[in-house]
């Protein structure tokens, strides 16, 4: 099985099994992962999903699509490189994520 390793602003870490098919931001509420809030969940209307991909598993999710892409621009905490938004990043067999929370959502 899949897993996601969230790991918060102050460096303490949480690693969840996953379904594949499921969103990681799916995937931290189910499993009360703080960082993630999730008010739109997962519609792709809000930015309160926001996480850092380590850049090592960067290469394996597919490029930011263009909602995605602006929607980032409103997120609470200064976007970066690895910015994505947990929603729209889908479990995959075999595939092992780590993600880093902002500070803040809202």
């Amino acid at each position: 099985m899949p897993k996601v390793t969230y790991t918060d602003h102050t460096g303490e870490s949480r690693i969840v099994e996953a379904n594949v098919g499921d969103s990681v931001m799916e995937t931290a509420v189910r499993s009360g992962v703080p960082g993630i809030v999730a008010e739109c969940g997962g519609s792709l209307s809000c930015a309160t999903c926001h996480v850092y991909v380590d850049e090592a598993g960067l290469a394996s999710l597919p490029p930011r699509a263009e909602m995605e892409d602006e929607m980032l621009w409103g997120t609470a905490e200064d976007r970066r490189d690895n910015s994505r938004l947990s929603c729209q990043l889908r479990v995959t067999d075999g595939c092992d994520l780590r993600v880093t929370t902002p500070a803040t959502q809202v």
